[in-house]
């Protein structure tokens, strides 16, 4: 009778969604997820919604293999020339979108400009300036030895964008975004779609599909919904609770991987009483991890233990995530000032996993005297009231690459307060010390004891509280081939196949 109820209300959802949804074909993809881009410009966005857009319109002088190397994608070839200059050659004959070509030009012209822009600055603030060689060669010189370079060329921020369309349309430019990438840019129809077609010139082969349409759909239970009644074919999050549904339908395939990611409490380190450590590790203490994991992710995550997910060089594995300890968090509390309680408000975004890890906190902090206002807002408010700090606690995500300066320089130095990352407003001049020590250094080992410490000490000073690093869960039909999961939650479509 339950399944019959469920299929029952499929049906006819399904039936009200017909005239929303655009309905695939063969040479079509249509994929939700569960927020729209912020920015189709990469370096104005840091959120994987964004990234999932702009990856597939433009390209990068390097990106990730799915097995976590680096490769080169508009580079040819490249040679650290001393420990300041690293030298590209970048692939000649790549056009943009509008049939002009790429040159060096347009690569110093992006590298230059992702270093100003706040939003990505933190992976180029390094780099000092770009030289151009030739036409196709570039000599890219940062101030000092910087170890992270192609993990940050890799990034989306390091996104290659024609420096004459942009700096003709200034801002416009990116109402009609031009890359080099597999996918142009067709629609952006605001919270809904956006619609990409096929590059059929692209210089590493024509995607295999013509039409990619991407739905917004912030409900988990929604895009479950929509990917049963095969009006999508791909939802990028499935959430845990969907995820048992989604396992027993034969006509979907679940694809599942430990995330490269951390979900997270933010705490206000610079907003009373937030400010005080007394009271961050209470709230820490008052919060029992397991039931977020068991209740709020059904399992489909582990008890995060650091701020640097286990699937990256330098995850220091012999810390300890928090126990909870009612008593003794009443106890700081009390030495803190508040022994008659307090009242603080969290935030965060339509995320139904999130929603519930809220909840359970909300009733564990009550025990300890702690009353916990939620609050959720739309994501890109979200993000923007976070970056002005006017916050006391929230959750989110963290997405990293296997490079652990991409997993804490952001997030933890003082310099990234706000927009740039540290939406806690974390400070510690040890842990900014190290972490500029790691981006310095290019001995892994001296790298590694250099972020093992600083992970040490954002702990101790519960700068944040981690609660999990969930699993990437991707739901997509039979006839969906040729998507490779990643650890990072950011997917590349250009080989992806709509076999019906």
């Amino acid at each position: 009778m339950k399944k019959f109820l469920r299929l029952l209300v499929f049906s006819l959802i399904g039936v009200l969604l017909l005239p929303v949804f655009a309905l695939g074909s063969e040479n079509t993809l249509i994929i939700a997820q569960q927020a729209d881009a912020v920015s189709l410009d990469p370096q104005r966005s840091n959120d994987v919604y964004s990234h999932n857009l702009n990856l597939n319109i433009y390209d990068r002088l390097f990106d990730w293999s799915p097995d976590l190397q680096i490769e080169n994608n508009l580079a040819d070839t490249y040679e650290q020339l001393d420990p300041l200059t690293l030298q590209v050659k970048i692939k000649e004959g790549v056009k943009f979108h509008n049939g002009e070509e790429l040159t060096s030009e347009d690569v110093k012209f992006s590298i230059e400009r992702g270093r100003d822009s706040p939003a990505v600055m933190t992976y180029f603030e390094d780099v000092d300036r770009v030289e151009i060689v030739d036409k196709y060669t570039v000599k890219i010189i940062t101030k000092k030895p910087y170890g992270p370079l192609l993990s940050a060329l890799a990034h989306a921020g390091g996104s290659i964008m024609n420096k004459k369309y942009v700096e003709e349309n200034n801002n416009d430019a990116f109402l009609n975004p031009i890359g080099t990438g597999p996918f142009k840019f067709e629609f952006w129809r605001s919270g809904d779609r956006i619609t990409l077609n096929a590059n059929a010139d692209y210089f590493r082969g024509a995607p295999a599909i013509e039409t990619v349409i991407y739905r917004v759909i912030p409900e988990g239970v929604n895009r479950a919904i929509a990917l049963e009644t095969k009006e999508i074919d791909l939802v990028l999050v499935i959430d845990p609770v969907d995820i048992a549904s989604i396992e027993n339908n034969d006509e979907i395939v679940l694809h599942q991987v430990p995330a490269s990611s951390m979900t997270y409490m933010g705490l206000n380190c610079e907003r009373e009483p937030l400010n005080d450590p007394r009271v961050r590790e209470a709230i820490a203490l008052g919060v029992n991890l397991p039931d977020i994991v068991e209740t709020a992710f059904l399992n489909a995550a582990v008890p995060a233990n650091s701020v640097v997910p286990s699937g990256v060089v330098g995850y220091n594995k012999d810390l300890k995530a928090p126990v909870r300890d009612v008593e003794r968090a009443k106890a700081l509390l009390a030495e803190a000032g508040h022994g008659d309680g307090l009242k603080l408000r969290l935030w965060l975004n339509e995320n139904k996993s999130r929603e519930d890890s809220a909840v359970i906190m909300q009733a564990q902090l009550r025990e300890i005297g702690i009353d916990i206002s939620i609050e959720k807002l739309e994501w890109g408010a979200y993000l923007d009231r976070l970056g002005n700090g006017e916050h006391d606690m929230f959750i989110l995500g963290w997405s990293t690459s296997p490079e652990p300066d991409s997993a804490m320089y952001a997030l933890f130095h003082s310099k990234n307060k706000g927009n740039a990352g540290n939406r806690s407003f974390y400070g510690n001049d040890r842990v900014d010390e190290l972490l500029d020590k790691g981006r310095e250094t290019t001995d892994s080992a001296t790298r590694i004891a250099f972020y093992e410490e600083a992970q040490e000490i954002i702990t101790r000073e519960f700068g944040v509280l981690p609660l999990v690093n969930p699993y990437s869960t991707v739901g997509a039909q039979k006839h969906v081939e040729g998507f490779e999961m990643t650890s990072q939650s950011t997917y590349m479509i250009r080989n992806v196949k709509v076999n019906k």
